[in-house]
């Protein structure tokens, strides 16, 4: 008696079985397994990007951010210029990753490091000055993290054409302004925070813009976690896990960078 499940018609277009054949082949099972999923007449489900795809690959990213900061926090002290290298690497690998249209995993894991270096030294110097800084740093990013997600989840916050406007021309305000602030410190014409350290009302302009920032940060979060719920819903190429990957590192990174900075100004005398 044929098997109620795995019969010819479940085979049909795989090949020719017996009627009475009780189990499917190897092949027919190998078959079925790549066949693509119902309503896709092109793509393979094995080539397809999951949510499970994506967080493993951002994962292992993090797993080489971790060992650049290692490397950074230790290697600093006696190369003092290491995190700039490592941000300048980091800046130049970003840019390149963010205008391909297809992913590089060798750009995106040579960004990962860089900022590792960088991330490493900031974060070396920042707890020498500041001792405890880093855990808290680090706990506010988690908590950030897992508010956005929760909400995210949640239905509560989604990503729309008009957010996607006003994030853009926030982030571009941004970066010229934390462009200029950088060349202000570097040459020495405002030393410490730059701009930042001006106090507005008795407010540090540094505690008004990273709140700001932080609030980008988190809405370039929700552009992640979307990213991520489309691709799998859509059946995007699985190589595109790296993409979502690499986003969600740089924005974390820059998550944290602004509440260690916003930290370090609350504390400083």
């Amino acid at each position: 008696m044929a098997n109620p499940v795995l019969n010819d018609k479940t085979f049909r277009g795989l090949g020719t079985r017996p009627a009475d054949a009780p189990f499917a082949t190897a092949e027919e099972l190998d078959a079925l397994y790549n066949r693509p999923a119902a309503g896709d007449g092109a793509r393979p489900v094995i080539d397809r990007m999951t949510v499970d795809d994506a967080i493993t690959k951002t994962a292992s990213l993090f797993v080489i951010l971790l060992l650049g900061a290692a490397a950074g926090w230790i290697l600093t002290p006696s190369i003092p210029a290491l995190p700039w290298i490592g941000l300048v690497a980091g800046f130049v690998l970003g840019l390149v990753n963010a205008f391909r249209k297809e992913p590089n995993v060798g750009l995106i894991v040579a960004y990962a490091a860089a900022e590792g270096l960088f991330v490493g030294g900031v974060s070396m110097f920042f707890e020498f000055v500041y001792p405890g800084i880093v855990f808290q740093a680090v706990i506010g990013t988690l908590l950030v993290f897992g508010v956005v997600l929760a909400l995210f989840r949640s239905g509560k916050v989604r990503v729309s054409a008009k957010a996607n406007k006003i994030f853009m021309i926030a982030m571009i305000s941004y970066g010229l302004f934390a462009l200029v602030n950088l060349v202000l410190v570097w040459t020495g014409t405002m030393p410490g925070f730059g701009i930042r350290s001006v106090e507005i009302a008795g407010i540090p302009l540094g505690l008004i813009i990273g709140g700001l920032a932080i609030l980008m940060a988190s809405y370039a979060l929700v552009q992640d976690f979307d990213f991520i719920q489309r691709g799998a819903e859509q059946g995007v190429p699985r190589k595109y896990g790296w993409t979502a990957a690499f986003g969600l590192t740089m924005t974390l990174v820059w998550l944290y960078i602004e509440i260690l900075r916003i930290l370090a100004i609350l504390r400083q005398d």
